[in-house]
């Protein structure tokens, strides 16, 4: 069962109350699929960088499973860069600098290997990129899963809302879902939401856990209490990656499938932001997920007894 994963490959430079960094490896795509290879062993990879992104941050990824023959390498042109400064509460944040470069013209070519895949992860781009891609593909994956932000629904709600349309699962925050549907309650934002096409939604709530919604259904899981957080970037793409990866292990996507994932997910983000940039992430090894994971069941698990 092959996972795709789209999105960016890009450079950041984080501040936050516990430090600041140079130029780092970031990006929606790398987040995303360095999370889903702790689950999974046949990870594609479509993005472009320029010509000065490092060959050992590529191998890096290669290492973990990733197949890069679908990252375009853009000679005499410069990487997607971003920069950001991140507030005392580190939910809030501003971006200082935001340099398109190669992300300014990026067309996603689909190679001919990758056209068997199962599992569809749409990290964060433009959303007629992201529409682009499903098209592109010859047979409808599965699942296809699709992350997007409040910037798109300034400049292109109504291309987000026709790719959102062709979607099985939306990940969104909690401020993005009131945006989107103009709603306060989050309950009555994702009955909007699901009426848009997705038969999921997952409402992230930062260090408040995520909610999962089908249907009439819900399920919340809990943030766990993290000593220290020291840099939250990446931890939405690392959770999305998380989540698919564990999906495309089982290949289900039944709702008790999802839950799981959900939980998956959210173990994988609480490891991102411990650390800068990658750094947490790529000293992982699979004891310590599981271990994580059985963190996150011990938080939540209790006996009780209703008469």
């Amino acid at each position: 069962m092959s996972l795709l994963v789209i999105g960016t490959v890009a450079f950041d430079a984080i501040e936050t109350p516990f430090g600041k960094t140079d130029k780092i490896i970031g990006g929606a795509a790398t987040y995303a699929s360095m999370a889903a290879s702790f689950f999974h062993p046949k990870i594609n990879l479509v993005s472009v960088v320029g010509d000065d992104f490092p060959q050992d941050a590529i191998t890096m990824m290669q290492k973990r499973g990733i197949n890069t023959d679908g990252l375009q390498i853009k000679q005499g042109e410069k990487t997607f860069f971003w920069a950001g400064k991140y507030h005392e509460d580190m939910n809030t944040r501003d971006t200082l600098d935001t340099q398109l470069n190669v992300l300014s013209n990026f067309d996603p070519v689909i190679p001919e290997a990758y056209q068997d895949c199962e599992f569809l992860m749409l990290g964060n781009l433009m959303p007629s990129i992201q529409m682009s891609v499903i098209q592109r593909l010859k047979n409808r994956p599965k699942l296809i899963v699709m992350d997007t932000m409040n910037f798109w629904m300034e400049i292109a709600m109504e291309e987000l809302i026709k790719t959102i349309a062709m979607v099985d699962v939306l990940t969104i925050n909690d401020a993005e879902a009131r945006q989107l549907t103009g709603e306060y309650s989050l309950v009555k934002a994702a009955r909007k939401v699901l009426t848009m096409g997705p038969k999921y939604l997952i409402i992230k709530k930062g260090e408040h856990g995520a909610l999962l919604f089908h249907e009439n259904q819900v399920f919340f899981a809990p943030a766990l209490p993290l000593e220290e957080v020291f840099d939250p970037t990446g931890a939405g793409d690392t959770f999305a990656g998380g989540f698919i990866g564990h999906l495309a292990s089982t290949n289900s996507v039944s709702f008790e499938s999802m839950k799981r994932a959900v939980i998956y997910g959210s173990a994988m983000a609480s490891y991102c932001v411990e650390k800068f940039g990658l750094e947490r992430i790529v000293s992982l090894n699979d004891e310590d997920v599981e271990s994580r994971v059985q963190q996150f069941v011990d938080l939540v698990q209790f006996d009780i007894a209703l008469v």
